[in-house]
């Protein structure tokens, strides 16, 4: 099971949330935690979660090997220590850790949930993405040690595990008892399931310590809805990310903090064919655009300067942004296009070889009001330099279809969501799509010699090449971070850590109202 920890006066939440505060009096309190999340987490197995709000109800019961504090440091949990090496981490497990149904959690526990994740039969969306490809696992119980190995150097080997969820006890002998159950080491287990309504975790008997007696999510997609429910004390914690945040701010009773949450970000596609083949194009482009207005826009003013494409908290804390982008400069960029042999024509729009000079735009509806705002920003940027501008609103289903299938596309505002730069490789670089993740069609050598060294280095001892393998990304405009998006966390009667999107379980507490 996790360390103990004091009561957690910061709500501290990076990948999805974040947040600080403490509990003020409130008639939600008491024996029951009620929090809420935005959508259904769906199946509950481990080796199948694919959306974040899975890992937020997961982390209540179940365990990890290590998990990650605020700050980016690595924390034990159901390993004591550990010994990293290129291209293998050995962990040695604490002792006396039991399952929810009092069976024993051993090296031998691990090393059964990698072979599941890992087995082709399975189709764990987990694989490749927060588990590396290859991985494998040796356990030794006599010595309590398990080794997770990979066929080749693995620069985040040790904090990779912070998403690999323990299945124990019976739930590891027969997964069907996962669709809607759990079977973890943690301080909780579903007590009651209720889809797109509520899931009850009620405290394991045999854990001791000052954690409620109940966990309750409420499925709340309006963060409207959300909004009133904190006010009117039926809920203990939220998070925001839109214009309610402002209604739980600064109000008698709730406290809240603000942290980053990831990276709006667009992208020229490279391929043949395309505008943003170009280089010289791209960098004019960017000219044309003030992208401070750009971030203040998509973001309702709520936003950060981006300083890299890792989400908080970062296994590399170098700034990879500052400094890498074009400053503002309209004349420059017109001045730039002529040079490019893109003329203006009599309507206004730019020609070369009697080719217009166009740009197809994608971005998601699932994106809000503020989305569609910073669009039509950029948008009228490129307009005022002669660029045509052709904007396209689509539902999630139908901006993967067009992102990654038809590609029917030149720009594409696409947040990018990761929590190791391991992660972003396969959609940076590699085989194009639909051959690979390369969806942009990018082809940096500097990225790919630099992500290739650092891809043999444990840990931060890569950190200097993976930073400027960002910063290569960046000078050749190959993706353009705008800005970094915020999310409220509020609390009411309660305290509790969120770290990267998952519940340090035994921080949880009811203040009853006390400071």
């Amino acid at each position: 099971m996790k360390k103990a920890k004091a009561v957690a006066a910061c709500l501290t939440v990076s990948l999805l949330a974040a947040g600080c505060g403490s509990g003020r009096a409130g008639s939600a309190g008491g024996d029951t935690f009620s929090y809420a999340i935005k959508s259904d987490p769906g199946l509950l197995d481990p080796a199948q979660v694919r959306n974040t709000t899975t890992y937020t109800a997961l982390s209540l019961a179940y365990d990890t090997l290590v998990h990650i504090e605020p700050d980016g440091r690595v924390a034990p949990g159901l390993a004591e220590k550990w010994d990293v090496r290129p291209s293998s981490v050995t962990f040695t497990m604490r002792r006396g850790v039991t399952c929810a149904d009092g069976s024993p959690v051993t090296a031998r526990t691990i090393a059964a949930n990698v072979s599941h994740l890992t087995d082709p039969a399975t189709k764990s969306p987990a694989l490749g993405v927060v588990v590396p490809q290859g991985l494998a696992a040796k356990a030794d119980d006599a010595r309590r040690t398990v080794t997770l190995s990979t066929p080749e150097p693995f620069a985040f080997i040790l904090q990779s595990t912070r998403y690999l969820f323990v299945v124990c006890g019976a739930g590891l002998k027969d997964r069907s008892r996962l669709a809607r159950g759990t079977s973890g080491s943690g301080p909780f287990r579903l007590a009651s399931a209720r889809p797109n309504q509520n899931y009850t975790f009620t405290r394991r008997e045999d854990y001791h310590g000052d954690a409620p007696d109940h966990v309750v999510l409420k499925v709340v997609g309006s963060e409207a809805t959300t909004a009133n429910l904190l006010l009117s004390h039926q809920l203990n914690g939220a998070q925001f990310a839109g214009p309610d945040r402002a209604r739980v701010t600064g109000v008698p009773g709730i406290s809240t903090g603000v942290t980053a949450n990831g990276t709006h970000e667009f992208f020229f596609h490279q391929g043949a064919g395309h505008p943003g083949h170009d280089p010289a194009l791209r960098k004019a482009l960017l000219q044309a655009v003030d992208l401070t207005d750009l971030g203040a826009i998509a973001t309702g003013g709520t936003g950060r300067r981006p300083t890299g494409l890792v989400m908080r908290p970062r296994p590399c804390p170098e700034d990879t942004v500052t400094g890498h982008l074009p400053a503002f400069d309209a004349d420059a960029a017109r001045a730039a296009l002529d040079a490019a042999g893109w003329h203006r024509a009599g309507d206004g729009i730019r020609r070369k070889d009697g080719k217009k000079l166009t740009l197809r735009m994608i971005y998601g509806t699932s994106g809000g009001e503020t989305q569609a705002a910073a669009a039509e920003y950029l948008a009228q940027a490129w307009q005022k330099v002669g660029v045509e501008v052709r904007l396209r609103a689509l539902s999630d289903a139908a901006y993967a279809e067009v992102e990654t299938v038809t590609q029917d596309w030149d720009v594409d505002w696409a947040p990018l969501g990761v929590t190791l730069p391991t992660q972003l490789t396969g959609s940076l670089s590699g085989p194009f799509t639909p051959d690979g993740g390369n969806f942009a069609h990018l082809t940096n050598k500097r990225y790919e010699d630099l992500t290739a060294r650092a891809g043999k280095l444990p840990g931060a001892k890569g950190c200097s090449a993976w930073a400027r393998s960002e910063s290569a990304l960046i000078d050749s405009g190959d993706l353009v971070p705008v800005v970094d998006k915020t999310l409220t966390t509020a609390s009411h009667d309660a305290t509790f850590r969120l770290t990267a999107g998952l519940f340090d379980p035994e921080s949880i507490r009811m203040t009853g109202g006390a400071e």
